[in-house]
């Protein structure tokens, strides 16, 4: 394992972004009772087991993305359908430390990762995965009934991030279409109307 003790990068802003959404979505994921694992989400056709399998995915991919110049998705991919086994909490648990402790590493946001869309800097890959776990931890909770709200700083970040390309967001299916938010909506209610939600 190795020894990240010394190395400064755990205090760059943006992996301290990365951190508190993690930790968002994990307490998020703790509060999932086991007879609410089949229940809908905001994300239309995802039960809640769906949704915390996407993000679950997510971070198992970062390892390989970041050390070994992976490129997910395609026919090979191993990570595709369910991979949260008979313990989905412990299995988030654990693949969100490897990715937390990846990104962590020395030197690992000056690389440059191949995603879907092709190559893009680690820091602007880590930017996004803390906006989408950040926007999926508001998902989880009205899912399962838990504490709506998203710390201020993550709202902010996530506004920055997604607003330059919200607009194309629904091409890609994954999102549906931004809506109006309502007079003097508050930053986190814009947030979440602008990648198609109805707080």
């Amino acid at each position: 394992m190795t020894d990240t003790s010394a190395n400064p990068a755990p205090d760059h802003p943006l992996l301290a972004r990365h951190g508190e959404a993690l930790d968002l979505f994990t307490e998020r994921v703790h509060a999932v009772r086991p007879d609410q694992w089949d229940g809908p989400t905001p994300c239309a056709e995802w039960t809640v087991r769906d949704l915390v399998n996407h993000l679950a995915v997510e971070q198992m991919w970062v390892p390989a993305l970041l050390r070994e110049g992976a490129r997910p998705g395609g026919e090979d991919d191993v990570l595709s359908g369910d991979q949260l086994g008979d313990d989905p909490i412990a299995t988030w648990d654990a693949v969100a430390a490897v990715a937390r402790t990846a990104f962590r590493e020395p030197g690992a946001l000056e690389r440059t990762v191949a995603l879907s869309y092709g190559p893009s800097p680690a820091t602007e890959y880590c930017a996004q995965m803390t906006a989408d776990a950040t926007v999926h931890a508001w998902d989880l909770a009205r899912a399962v009934g838990a504490d709506e709200r998203l710390p201020k700083p993550l709202v902010d970040f996530s506004v920055r991030q997604v607003a330059p390309y919200a607009a194309d967001l629904e091409k890609s299916g994954l999102f549906a279409a931004p809506v109006d938010p309502p007079p003097n909506a508050d930053a986190q209610t814009k947030l979440l109307a602008l990648l198609g939600r109805e707080p």
